[in-house]
């Protein structure tokens, strides 16, 4: 095989080991997807407890997401999170008209994209993405992360005057050289453990460093259940559907990438049927996210980086770290746990997970695109655009329409449009 994958999809392990890389995957997608209800709870004006059920709810819907999207979705071992295409229409339908008009536009605009899987609509695009557009694609998904895992690294997050690098730093490469090391030379089954490792000691590091901030931990209680509808009755407003409908046509463009890769990575074919089964599961996700309270749901590359990096591309696995993701939400208090992990030690994980995805796409064009001067300018002017566009400043994109505006944010969906385009028309 060329990507050296160790466990297929179709393949299972056993339950004990199961568990352990099933909380591996929760661990490699929870910074990000707990940082969207942060971000939004905090924009809107939530409480510290209103903000904890937030994360609560979220981590529900995103389970439920998992196992639907692993079951009767692509099929693909892709965890499903909080999508950051969503976050400026949430705040915005948050801010001006409440919460209930987030629930209403995400159960609208989930049954929207699930029909638009069902009816095949998307799965019709697929002879569009050739092996050029595929590579070029799959290269900008790790590509665009990587100012993130650059940023958690140094703590700009939480720290963007920068009083903490020295600790940051120290303990983004521990995380870095642990996760490295039982990578390459760890024995056994540990070797297929490297997140878990590098997490364990980097938060420890943290810990004994004065880093870690255990105060949503005491504010959450130990054992709860989420309501639906903990906001209100959803309201059904005109403005927010179409607010949010730009953040699907992102989150769509980006998981149809994502499904490559993942397809690319564990070397399993991709068809029609993958793509348009796995949009309406996400779309039906988004809509059950309205439902809970949550956030908008979609395919997480820090997973698919996840499977490059350990060579085990198990459904079962992805779909352990569903359920995991369920019994989280019914324990804030050990959500909490988790979501006090610095960004540091996210930062040490993330390098390689990000990185591992951009080499998938370079490998996919160095094995299956001949590197003639078409080829080569369609590359070129994709990851141009895709590394560029993000980089335009916050209020010179208010000059473009929302849709707009939204795919320029995503360096994957523009490289994207533009490798379609170009391998289109250089014909």
């Amino acid at each position: 095989m060329a990507n050296g994958i160790k466990i297929g999809i179709e393949e299972k392990v056993e339950s004990k080991k199961a568990v352990l890389l099933g909380f591996q995957h929760v661990l490699a997608m929870f910074g990000a997807t707990v940082t969207v209800p942060l971000v939004v709870g905090t924009a809107i004006g939530l409480n510290g407890r209103d903000i904890a059920l937030l994360i609560q709810v979220v981590l529900l819907a995103m389970g439920i997401a998992t196992l639907l999207q692993t079951t009767i979705g692509s099929r693909y071992p892709i965890v499903q999170g909080s999508s950051f295409a969503f976050i400026p229409g949430l705040i915005s339908i948050g801010n001006n008209l409440g919460l209930p008009a987030v629930e209403g536009a995400l159960i609208i605009g989930g049954l929207i994209e699930a029909s638009i899987g069902a009816f095949g609509i998307i799965g019709k695009l697929k002879k569009l993405f050739s092996p050029v557009v595929t590579g070029v694609t799959i290269m900008l998904i790790g590509f665009s992360l990587a100012h993130v895992a650059v940023k958690y690294t140094f703590n700009f997050f939480a720290d963007p005057n920068g009083t903490s690098i020295p600790k940051a730093f120290f303990i983004a490469l521990i995380t870095f050289a642990t996760t490295m090391h039982i990578a390459l030379k760890g024995k056994g089954s540990l070797r297929a453990m490297p997140v878990i490792a590098g997490a364990f000691v980097g938060y420890t590091a943290s810990i004994i460093l004065g880093m870690t901030d255990f105060t949503l931990v005491r504010e959450l209680p130990l054992i709860n259940t989420p309501k639906p509808l903990p906001w209100g009755t959803p309201v059904f407003n005109a403005t927010a559907i179409i607010t949010l409908l730009f953040a699907f046509v992102v989150s769509i463009i980006e998981s149809v990438g994502d499904y490559h890769a993942i397809s690319a990575i564990a070397e399993a074919p991709i068809t029609n049927k993958n793509i348009n089964r796995g949009i309406m599961s996400e779309g039906l996700a988004c809509s059950i996210a309205g439902i809970l309270g949550a956030c908008g749901t979609t395919s997480y590359s820090e997973n698919i980086g996840l499977v490059a990096l350990t060579k085990i591309a198990s459904r079962q696995v992805a779909q352990v770290g569903g359920v995991v993701l369920i019994l989280l939400a019914m324990i804030p208090k050990f959500s909490g746990i988790l979501a006090s992990m610095p960004h540091p030690v996210l930062g040490g994980l993330t390098i390689a997970l990000y990185g591992m995805i951009s080499i998938t796409g370079l490998r996919l064009i160095n094995d299956k695109v001949e590197l003639n001067d078409r080829n080569m300018l369609i590359i070129a002017s994709a990851l141009i655009i895709g590394l560029g566009a993000p980089q335009l400043p916050p209020e010179f994109l208010e000059h473009f329409p929302q849709i707009v505006r939204g795919i320029l944010e995503s360096g994957m969906a523009i490289g994207a449009l533009t490798a379609i385009l170009l391998d289109q028309i250089l014909r």
